[in-house]
């Protein structure tokens, strides 16, 4: 499709992805203000939970004037991206890119000062906009320069946990529906990775993000962070990209692929510890990707006799069992799930999950095979519990990503800063879960 011509700025048309990227950073108590100043008409906001996702109500134009007029905080967002109260080159020198209603996109927009920044924006009326890196000269001008003038000089570093690379384990939602079970797999993943870059990075001044439907964001804005190259960039996130990008799996002939080295290093073995405390509760009973009844053949796996629901599970189980390092123990789990499934018994994750050891005691000799065992279990925990990042997101310096405060253009959420320990509902009932996505802010109850 020939470039859409809008403004002076490169235009181009794109596939739409109303997921996309969104993104914060704190430094300062500025964080907080904000979080109070967008947060707080939503405190009688209650959302049915029992529906299961995050409710769509795509805006308007005219909603998205309302919000850019009189909502979005562009003094909160000028003060963060300026690592200062007074304007910056980290402002002035940084690009942002708008999407359009029509699926235009436009980048290399910059802007002069706070109030260009507001003009601008309520100019364009995007239904959202992304933040870029801070380059050498002003993005706008780049028509005018030599390509080479347009070197990314930095960018906060931003770390993506999207729930659809959950889709092959929960069972309670795919695709764009989240719902409470789910968002569980966001809660762990964010303290597994607060913990990371806080304790064996060192970094300090992080924030995490609502991307509006499915994802959470975590921005680091200490300058340490924003000035690492490309090279550094991707040496931390190898580091925690612990699954090996979210096509991780199990191997044809049993074993995890999971690239994890034993001894486990430090923080895996942390993470382990976490996700241990956390897998009976969002593995075995909220998700109970195993429970079967109907079907099994002996060392084929899936029965394709039986509907598609009662094959989807024991698929999942035939992968499952694949982690199982011992094939006599494979097999007579299988016959034990098998004779009992024949009987019409359902059996849940969790007491397949107590089998294992109990069908090991019977057919494990050796130390060394319930060591494998016992090392294979963990892999288990860790594969389904473990945070599962876009990669690229964190990668590449001059990786776009969606602002804070925006609007999800699919579900007219705002992208809020969150705790994930801390309720901002103003509903009791999620005092003891914390942030709830099912009662995050919506442009239409702002309003």
């Amino acid at each position: 499709m020939a470039p859409v011509a809008v403004a002076e700025n490169d235009v181009y048309m794109k596939p739409v992805d109303l997921e996309g990227s969104s993104g914060h950073s704190s430094s300062s108590s500025s964080n907080t203000t904000t979080t109070t100043t967008t947060t707080a008409a939503a405190t009688s906001y209650n959302q049915d939970q029992s529906l299961g996702h995050v409710q769509s109500s795509k805006p308007s134009e005219s909603d998205m004037l309302f919000y850019y007029k009189r909502l979005l905080p562009f003094k909160h967002i000028f003060t963060w991206l300026s690592h200062s109260p007074k304007i910056t080159k980290d402002f002035t020198m940084r690009e942002f890119a708008y999407e359009y209603r029509s699926g235009a996109y436009q980048r290399y927009n910059s802007y002069s000062s706070l109030d260009d920044f507001k003009q601008q924006v309520i100019t364009a009326n995007p239904t959202r906009f992304e933040i870029g890196a801070v380059y050498k000269v002003s993005p706008k001008e780049r028509r005018n320069l030599p390509k080479q003038a347009m070197k990314a000089q930095s960018k906060e570093l931003v770390f993506d946990i999207d729930l659809t690379d959950y889709d092959d384990i929960r069972t309670c939602c795919s695709g764009t529906a989240i719902c409470t079970k789910c968002w569980k797999f966001i809660q762990v993943g964010a303290e597994i990775l607060e913990l990371a870059l806080r304790n064996d990075f060192g970094f300090e001044h992080m924030v995490w993000v609502f991307s509006g439907r499915r994802g959470a964001h975590c921005w680091i804005s200490d300058e340490r962070a924003r000035n690492l190259d490309e090279g550094s960039r991707r040496a931390i996130v190898e580091y925690l990209d612990v699954l090996g990008g979210k096509h991780s799996g199990v191997g044809s002939k049993g074993g995890a692929k999971l690239h994890v080295k034993k001894p486990m290093h430090p923080h895996v073995e942390r993470s382990f510890e976490i996700l241990r405390t956390r897998f009976i509760e969002i593995i075995l009973e909220d998700q109970d990707p195993w429970m079967t009844h109907g079907g099994m053949k002996e060392e084929g796996g899936i029965d394709n006799s039986q509907d598609d629901n009662k094959s989807d599970n024991w698929s999942k189980v035939d992968e499952f069992l694949l982690f199982i390092p011992n094939k006599d123990l494979r097999v007579e789990l299988q016959k034990k799930w098998m004779t009992e499934a024949n009987l019409g018994k359902i059996s849940h994750s969790r007491e397949i999950w107590e089998d294992i050891n109990t069908v090991a005691s019977k057919v494990l000799k050796s130390q060394s095979q319930i060591a494998y065992l016992i090392e294979a279990k963990k892999d288990i925990i860790i594969y389904y519990l473990y945070p599962r990042l876009d990669v690229e997101v964190s990668r590449q310096v001059i990786h776009l990503v969606k602002a804070p405060f925006c609007i999800h253009p699919g579900t007219g959420n705002v992208c809020v800063l969150f705790d994930r320990e801390r309720n901002i509902s103003g509903n009791s009932d999620d005092d003891d879960y914390g942030f709830n996505p099912m009662t995050a802010p919506d442009l239409k109850q702002l309003q």
